[in-house]
């Protein structure tokens, strides 16, 4: 009787030690927060910012951080943004998760600004797959706006359309007025015209153009012969 009393204490005894070390080991898990890896994947930007990718679950969702800090000192800043999505949907990324997170990666390193990329990264691996199991931007601090996949980067920084400056006016030389028609026709009908006086021969030069003419002429025109010789000669 005392053996079997003894039995029935050991075996309560289990019974309650292993009900305590499930019931802590619960707690435990509950307490920590899951992570997929305790290595961070490490990359450099196109501006020298250096930034770590972070993995972790929440329910079905699998986030991504991206925390980056610039090691320039003149232009010191720090920024971070969060993705989430169900890669768990691609049969790619369960054989092999680092990969995938790689790749995309290998997208976040070639920005000026790791949070200023896509909406939605679609890794080599499950870019198949539908929005829901890509990793999509969530949120970011500062707040940043991500690029959409439709609209380039130069659409949204336009240059400023430089100001038009409207061109002065020149003052134009006047134009002396045209003389008005009245004045130059009183002026004309002011100055009179030189008269022509024809003066006949003097008696005086009368014999000697006759004698001319009878010289030079012919007989039936000494008439005339003298009264043109006595015209030049006055």
């Amino acid at each position: 009787m005392r053996t079997r009393m003894k039995l029935m204490v050991l075996l309560l005894l289990l019974v309650v030690t292993g009900c305590g070390s499930t019931a802590q080991s619960n707690d435990s898990k509950q307490q920590q927060q899951p992570s997929v890896w305790d290595d961070t994947i490490r990359f450099i930007t196109k501006t020298k910012d250096s930034c770590t990718m972070g993995m972790s679950t929440a329910g079905n969702f699998t986030r991504l951080r991206v925390s980056c800090s610039s090691p320039s000192l003149a232009t010191r800043r720090s920024y971070y943004c969060d993705f989430q999505g169900k890669p768990t949907q691609c049969r790619a990324y369960n054989n092999n998760p680092r990969h995938y997170f790689n790749q995309m990666m290998w997208e976040l390193r070639k920005l000026k600004n790791a949070c200023q990329g896509a909406k939605i990264y679609r890794p080599h691996m499950c870019r198949k797959h539908s929005d829901e199991a890509q990793m999509t931007f969530l949120t970011s601090w500062p707040k940043t706006s991500p690029i959409k996949p439709s609209q380039p980067v130069q659409e949204q920084c336009r240059p400023a359309a430089p100001a038009q400056h409207k061109p002065t006016a020149t003052h134009r030389p006047v134009k002396p007025a045209p003389p008005s028609p009245v004045r130059d026709y009183q002026s004309k009908k002011s100055t009179p015209k030189p008269v022509k006086t024809t003066t006949r021969p003097t008696e005086e030069a009368a014999p000697r153009a006759s004698r001319l003419a009878t010289e030079y002429c012919w007989k039936s025109l000494h008439g005339l012969c003298s009264y043109v010789i006595s015209w030049f000669h006055n």
